[in-house]
């Protein structure tokens, strides 16, 4: 087999950066579930309420897809899933707060919290700078 002697940019992804994107694709399949579970609930007649699970549905599998799409994305060694995945990560920080506190529900929020922070954490790690900075002719060493 010829070796072309060109790298490809998957090989090169530090794992700080597969880490987050693991961590964030996991957050964007929960999202799409709830949005599926949601449409069924709602197809079966369970959502009697006078706001419709439909809404609250589609908002979840439009963002849920994104963040899903952004952590695959960093998987592959794809720099713009970076952008998407840190703002996830900040708004899902005081949605991570009002389950602590207001909602009552504190193990959720701790699990929420906590994948948060360890996705920023790995997103602006030094490696993961160092590798999101090299497309702008950043030199590695």
């Amino acid at each position: 087999m010829v070796d072309s002697g060109e790298d490809t940019d998957s090989a090169r992804v530090p794992t700080t950066v597969r880490g987050a994107g693991g961590l964030v694709a996991v957050e964007g399949a929960v999202a799409v579930i709830v949005a599926v579970v949601l449409v069924v609930r709602g197809l079966l007649g369970h959502d009697q309420t006078q706001t419709s699970g439909y809404g609250t549905a589609a908002w979840f599998g439009i963002l849920g897809g994104a963040v899903l799409a952004a952590g695959v994305g960093l998987l592959l060694g794809h720099r713009w899933g970076r952008a998407i995945a840190t703002i996830a990560q900040l708004l899902l920080l005081p949605v991570a707060w009002s389950l602590l506190t207001d909602s009552h529900q504190p193990v959720l929020g701790a699990l929420l919290g906590v994948a948060a922070i360890c996705a920023l954490v790995l997103l602006f790690a030094p490696k993961s700078n160092l590798w999101m900075a090299q497309e702008y002719g950043a030199d590695p060493e």
